[in-house]
């Protein structure tokens, strides 16, 4: 079992958000608390993680599109307008310096993207801000990097939790994705990257505890 150090948070997709959340409590007992909606056409609903019975600031975000946004279309983001049925599709990490890291691994041949701005609004109304590498035509199967600045980050709020015990990335061949992680130079800071089992797909494994002890894979 293995947990990423610098693990900010998990993303699950779906092409619908209420069916996203209600596939997640079928699975869990726990219904994501709203979260509120981005720029971007998406949406989002949170839990929580602890580790090892402790309370962290990581959390898992379930995104997918905003129910009222005006496009008809899905959007693109996290890769949501090609999903059929829920997925983790992404995580984010945090190091302590956000534009060295992208420096260092632009020098090591990866390039993260450049470090924008992105917010959303709380139910409430509050306003969140933070800054990203995003893009969408950005490699899913290579964390993102966040910093959230003087935003309060989300894992640390009044939202269910649920225990995490393993995030990995599966690989038949684990080499070509390690190569760039090293690029970041974070360590065990991102996912380990594992081999698949034969005929297993690439993905990520996430695994959950719930409230009773059982063991859940997603």
């Amino acid at each position: 079992m293995s947990i990423p150090t610098l693990l900010d948070h998990i993303v699950i997709a779906g092409p619908d958000l209420q069916d996203l959340v209600d596939w997640f409590a079928e699975r869990t007992g726990v219904v994501a608390a709203p979260g509120g909606a981005h720029p971007t056409g998406t949406a989002n609903a949170l839990v929580a993680l602890t580790i090892d019975g402790a309370r962290g600031p990581q959390y898992i975000e379930l995104i997918g599109p905003n129910p009222r946004r005006s496009e008809p279309e899905l959007p693109a983001t996290f890769g949501i307008s090609g999903l059929r049925e829920p997925r983790v599709q992404a995580y984010a990490v945090h190091p302590d310096d956000i534009e060295a890291t992208v420096a260092a691994a632009r020098a090591r041949g990866y390039d993260p993207g450049d470090v924008s701005d992105l917010s959303r609004r709380t139910p409430d109304g509050t306003l969140l801000q933070w800054r990203l590498t995003r893009g969408e035509d950005r490699r899913l199967d290579v964390p993102f990097l966040i910093d959230w600045g003087a935003t309060a980050q989300p894992g640390l709020g009044d939202i269910p939790t649920i225990e995490l015990v393993s995030f990995v990335r599966v690989e038949p061949d684990p080499e070509p994705l390690q190569r760039v992680l090293d690029a970041y130079g974070l360590g065990d800071g991102a996912a380990e990257v594992v081999a698949a089992a034969p005929g297993e797909a690439a993905g990520f494994r996430l695994t959950l505890r719930t409230a009773d002890g059982a063991v859940v894979e997603l």
